[in-house]
Protein backbone atom coordinates (compact mmCIF):
# COMPACT_ATOMS: atom_id res chain seq x y z
CA UNK A 1 0.00 0.00 0.00
CA UNK A 2 2.72 2.45 0.96
CA UNK A 3 4.96 1.30 -1.86
CA UNK A 4 2.14 1.69 -4.38
CA UNK A 5 1.75 5.31 -3.28
CA UNK A 6 5.43 5.83 -4.04
CA UNK A 7 4.71 4.79 -7.61
CA UNK A 8 1.87 7.34 -7.72
CA UNK A 9 4.33 10.14 -7.02
CA UNK A 10 4.33 10.60 -3.24
CA UNK A 11 7.69 11.33 -1.62
CA UNK A 12 9.24 9.36 1.21
CA UNK A 13 8.81 12.33 3.52
CA UNK A 14 5.09 12.73 2.72
CA UNK A 15 4.37 9.07 3.34
CA UNK A 16 6.41 9.09 6.54
CA UNK A 17 4.37 11.99 7.92
CA UNK A 18 1.08 10.40 6.84
CA UNK A 19 1.80 6.97 8.40
CA UNK A 20 3.91 8.26 11.33
CA UNK A 21 6.98 6.18 10.49
CA UNK A 22 10.55 6.91 9.56
CA UNK A 23 11.36 7.76 5.93
CA UNK A 24 14.34 5.42 6.23
CA UNK A 25 11.96 2.52 6.94
CA UNK A 26 10.08 3.21 3.73
CA UNK A 27 13.33 3.40 1.77
CA UNK A 28 14.44 0.06 3.20
CA UNK A 29 11.09 -1.53 2.31
CA UNK A 30 11.44 -0.28 -1.25
CA UNK A 31 14.93 -1.78 -1.53
CA UNK A 32 13.89 -5.18 -0.12
CA UNK A 33 10.62 -6.26 -1.69
CA UNK A 34 11.35 -10.01 -1.49
CA UNK A 35 10.95 -11.91 1.79
CA UNK A 36 14.00 -12.77 3.80
CA UNK A 37 14.86 -16.43 3.72
CA UNK A 38 15.46 -18.12 7.06
CA UNK A 39 18.56 -20.27 6.79
CA UNK A 40 18.21 -23.25 9.09
CA UNK A 41 21.36 -25.24 9.59
CA UNK A 42 20.67 -28.97 9.53
CA UNK A 43 21.12 -30.75 12.81
CA UNK A 44 24.39 -32.59 13.20
CA UNK A 45 23.00 -35.05 15.73
CA UNK A 46 20.64 -37.73 14.42
CA UNK A 47 17.61 -38.21 16.68
CA UNK A 48 17.52 -42.00 16.32
CA UNK A 49 21.23 -42.34 17.06
CA UNK A 50 20.87 -40.13 20.14
CA UNK A 51 17.92 -42.16 21.45
CA UNK A 52 19.93 -45.36 20.96
CA UNK A 53 22.89 -43.77 22.77
CA UNK A 54 20.68 -42.75 25.72
CA UNK A 55 19.34 -46.30 25.95
CA UNK A 56 22.83 -47.79 25.76
CA UNK A 57 24.42 -45.32 28.22
CA UNK A 58 21.63 -43.91 30.42
CA UNK A 59 23.94 -42.44 33.08
CA UNK A 60 26.39 -40.59 30.85
CA UNK A 61 27.01 -36.87 31.13
CA UNK A 62 26.56 -34.49 28.21
CA UNK A 63 30.30 -34.12 27.68
CA UNK A 64 30.65 -37.91 27.35
CA UNK A 65 27.92 -38.05 24.71
CA UNK A 66 29.45 -35.01 22.99
CA UNK A 67 32.73 -36.89 22.58
CA UNK A 68 30.94 -39.79 20.90
CA UNK A 69 28.93 -37.50 18.59
CA UNK A 70 31.83 -35.11 17.94
CA UNK A 71 29.96 -31.98 19.00
CA UNK A 72 29.59 -29.68 22.01
CA UNK A 73 27.92 -30.29 25.38
CA UNK A 74 25.40 -27.61 24.56
CA UNK A 75 24.59 -29.29 21.25
CA UNK A 76 23.82 -32.53 23.08
CA UNK A 77 21.63 -30.66 25.57
CA UNK A 78 19.64 -29.00 22.79
CA UNK A 79 19.28 -32.28 20.89
CA UNK A 80 18.05 -34.07 24.01
CA UNK A 81 15.53 -31.30 24.62
CA UNK A 82 14.41 -31.54 20.98
CA UNK A 83 13.56 -35.23 21.41
CA UNK A 84 11.89 -34.65 24.78
CA UNK A 85 14.56 -35.82 27.22
CA UNK A 86 15.23 -32.91 29.56
CA UNK A 87 16.82 -34.56 32.60
CA UNK A 88 17.68 -37.92 34.07
CA UNK A 89 14.70 -39.62 35.63
CA UNK A 90 15.25 -42.10 38.44
CA UNK A 91 12.16 -44.31 38.41
CA UNK A 92 13.49 -46.77 41.01
CA UNK A 93 13.50 -44.44 44.03
CA UNK A 94 10.57 -44.81 46.44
Amino acid sequence: MILSKLDEGYSFRELAEEYQISPTSIQNWKKRLERKQCKRIPSKIDNDALIADVKAYPDDYHYERARRFNCSDRGIGKALKRIGITQKKDTKTP
